[in-house]
């Protein structure tokens, strides 16, 4: 009898390692509430969520423009209601917007596939003051998103994108 070859082991691919693409402690999807009145609506959230305010930028007016808050194991984005709103899914012209963020290596992809598919633009993607690739849009079921990818961006470029936005609102922070 023959003696037995080893079969050759099969190579199994190695998963390759990425970077990732959001925050430290968010997922790819993340709720965004905008509502009249964030300053108050961050401390019920405290007082009966246990919420923990991670982060808060006021504008020049001292509306909530954009804060962060940790309730459990989840991050939650929450802000003043800027306007009327586009009356979409989730929205009323006195009460809440609900707009669902999504982190993604790629946001330029995505923003192309999404509009292919039927979504509308509500805010052209853009480079921002807070060194994020983002946009915002509708889709066809009234639904909000905001999509976007970290850059890489200099103090001086984030400044300067920072003093334009400002502007849109009144002041220079």
């Amino acid at each position: 009898m023959a003696p037995r070859r080893k079969s050759p082991k099969r190579r199994v691919p190695t998963p390759r390692r990425t970077t990732t693409t959001r925050p430290k402690g968010f997922r790819t999807v993340t709720p965004y509430l905008a509502v009249r009145g964030a300053e108050a609506a961050i401390r019920f959230y405290a007082e009966a969520f246990h919420a923990k305010e991670l982060q808060r930028q006021n504008s020049p007016d001292g509306k909530v423009l954009h804060s962060r808050l940790k309730i459990g194991d989840s991050i939650v984005m929450l802000s003043d209601l800027y306007g009327e709103g586009t009356g979409g899914a989730g929205t009323t012209r006195d009460g809440p917007f609900i707009t669902l963020h999504m982190y993604l290596p790629n946001v330029d992809v995505v923003w192309a596939d999404a509009l292919k598919a039927g979504a509308t633009v509500e805010m052209p993607l853009d480079d921002m003051f807070w060194g994020e690739r983002y946009g915002q849009l509708l889709d066809p079921f009234g639904h909000h998103w905001s999509l976007s990818t970290p850059l890489k961006m200099s103090k001086a470029r984030k400044d300067q994108l920072r003093e334009e936005a400002m502007k849109q609102f009144g002041g220079s922070d």
